[in-house]
């Protein structure tokens, strides 16, 4: 009878943690208009060679801190490295909810993901996911290194320079919904 009721109760908190972390699926189309703010998501994001992330502390305090993300996936992860040890981490744990931000000043535009991010400590996509020049920030990269899968569900965007002014009385940004 204790097995049994082991094996239940081990089952419900494995169903209950993925459930919590099931991520939404990408839409399958997009309309001509949404394409198009996609296409130029696309160049400012590659022009933005830093963006910021942004979560929230356990007050829900926004903290926002400059990373160096990987350029999106194909179904617009984003994925970027931190250490095991720091607030992101911490923060991340309690509250998915994650916003990040590119902004080109060339062409005064800005691109907002907002999603969830997940911790990462795989040490297979590690060495995928790495960047020459980190090992000054992680030294010890089975230790001092670990990663954040960022999947966005909405984008916002901006630019001046495409006609992308957004809204003209409320300057409610041109937005993009990516998963259902």
């Amino acid at each position: 009878m204790k097995k049994v009721l082991y094996i239940f109760t081990f089952s419900l908190i494995f169903a209950c943690t993925t459930a919590s972390v099931k991520e939404k699926k990408l839409k399958t189309a997009f309309s001509l208009i949404e394409d198009a703010i996609l296409t130029e998501a696309k160049s400012i994001i590659e022009s933005s060679y830093y963006c910021t992330l942004i979560t929230q502390d356990k007050n829900g305090q926004p903290k926002a801190r400059v990373v160096e993300p990987f350029l999106p996936e194909k179904d617009y992860t984003v994925w970027m490295a931190t250490n095991p040890n720091s607030r992101k981490v911490t923060q991340l744990k309690s509250n998915s909810k994650t916003t990040l931000h590119y902004f080109d000043k060339s062409k005064l535009a800005y691109v907002s993901l907002m999603g969830d991010a997940y911790l990462v400590d795989d040490s297979i996509l590690k060495k995928q996911k790495w960047k020459e020049g980190w090992e000054k920030f992680y030294p010890k990269r089975d230790k001092d290194y670990l990663l954040i899968k960022f999947v966005p569900h909405t984008l916002e965007l901006i630019s001046p320079a495409k006609k992308y002014l957004g809204d003209k009385i409320t300057w409610k940004p041109h937005q993009v919904l990516l998963r259902k």
